[in-house]
């Protein structure tokens, strides 16, 4: 005959019993990381609008938390800064105030990136020890928490190319310093969306994963174009829409020699590229959905279609005003928001196809 165990049985039972709160737990941070990230990606865009990436001309990861608190020690950062050919070039004239509101926009940058830190390693720490932290998503945070630190030295490795020759940054490492950036984004929300309840529908087709998967991928890539954009400051030029230069395919795209190099340093093809990737992911965003509602009107994955597709149309709406405006501040900071927006849903969509992780 079977023997009961009630301790043993009730202890089980508490243990199923705490495990949604604990995933309910780990999933607001998951949130209150992404709301920080996508605070920080707004911040560092506004100091590369108003060209203020280069107002702190040396790393210090742990002192340069203390900003400069004194006339002496604000005279101190300016001479660093008058040695460098933006200023030399650029700003030559520039009084102390007027170098002060560059530097409030860096120094605001890099305070956010070291407190994402914080913000992601603490607790990580603590729902570890608490055994909150499920054996399968450790090594993934740990290596988000990793990829987090990298991006530390990625972000001076970017700011150091516009010290020595440039008057700015190179938009190759601006590129990667903001890809890495949207890994770290893309990584906690595919987390979170696991660690959340799904519906039990099934995808519309046998493609729609893979459709899903490769909409995520190309709002990545959009991304990238879109740093290239804003590293060359190609959004200042050619600001008509639909056609550019007067033409809906402009010459003198590869105009620069080897050819290729034009997709990387001629602002015009640099932009006209961004351009046609977005009506390639609208395009894809639109066939996704009109194929899920087609299918399976009525699932949460046609529903989530729909919203993607409503939210890429708004963020080209958006990138069109951008343009047509000559790339004011804020219509530049909520473009940048929106591709972030976009990308995480898209992220959150493709993830929906998995279900939610098994509850051990």
């Amino acid at each position: 005959m079977a023997v009961s165990h009630p301790a043993n049985e009730s202890s089980i039972l508490d243990v199923n019993a705490r495990q949604p709160r604990g995933r309910l737990a780990v999933r607001i941070w998951l949130g209150v990381v992404l709301v920080t990230l996508f605070c920080l990606v707004l911040v560092g865009g506004a100091t590369r609008l108003t060209e203020s990436g280069l107002s702190i001309t040396e790393w210090k990861p742990i002192h340069g938390v203390i900003p400069p608190l004194s006339a002496e020690e604000w005279d101190e950062e300016f001479v660093l800064y008058q040695r460098i050919p933006q200023y030399q070039e650029i700003n030559k004239g520039m009084t102390v105030d007027e170098f002060k509101t560059i530097f409030w926009w860096e120094w605001s940058h890099r305070l956010l990136a070291r407190g994402i830190g914080i913000v992601f390693a603490l607790p990580l720490a603590f729902f570890w020890a608490t055994g909150r932290i499920e054996r399968r998503l450790r090594w993934p945070l740990v290596g988000l928490l990793a990829l987090g630190g990298f991006q530390g030295f990625i972000g001076w490795w970017m700011v150091s190319s516009g010290l020595a020759v440039r008057t700015d940054v190179s938009q190759y490492r601006l590129a990667t310093h903001l890809v890495i950036a949207c890994l770290i984004f893309a990584g906690c929300m595919w987390i979170m969306r696991g660690l959340s309840p799904h519906s039990a529908d099934r995808a519309p087709t046998t493609g729609s994963r893979t459709m899903a998967a490769v909409i995520a991928c190309f709002a990545m890539f959009q991304i990238y174009l879109g740093a290239l954009v804003a590293g060359l400051d190609a959004g200042f030029a050619y600001n008509t829409w639909p056609l550019m230069d007067g033409a809906l395919v402009p010459g003198d795209l590869f105009i620069q020699k080897p050819a290729f190099i034009n997709l990387f340093e001629n602002p015009k093809t640099v932009q006209y590229v961004h351009r046609l990737g977005a009506y390639v992911l609208f395009a894809l965003v639109l066939l996704h959905m009109i194929t899920s509602l087609r299918v399976a009107p009525q699932t949460t994955h046609a529903r989530r279609s729909v919203v993607l597709f409503l939210l890429v149309t708004a963020q080209a709406a958006i990138g069109i005003v951008t343009l047509v405006m000559q790339v004011p501040l804020h219509w530049a900071l909520l473009h940048q928001g929106g591709a972030l927006v976009v990308l995480g849903f898209a992220v959150a969509h493709w993830r929906g196809f998995y279900g939610e992780y098994p509850r051990s």
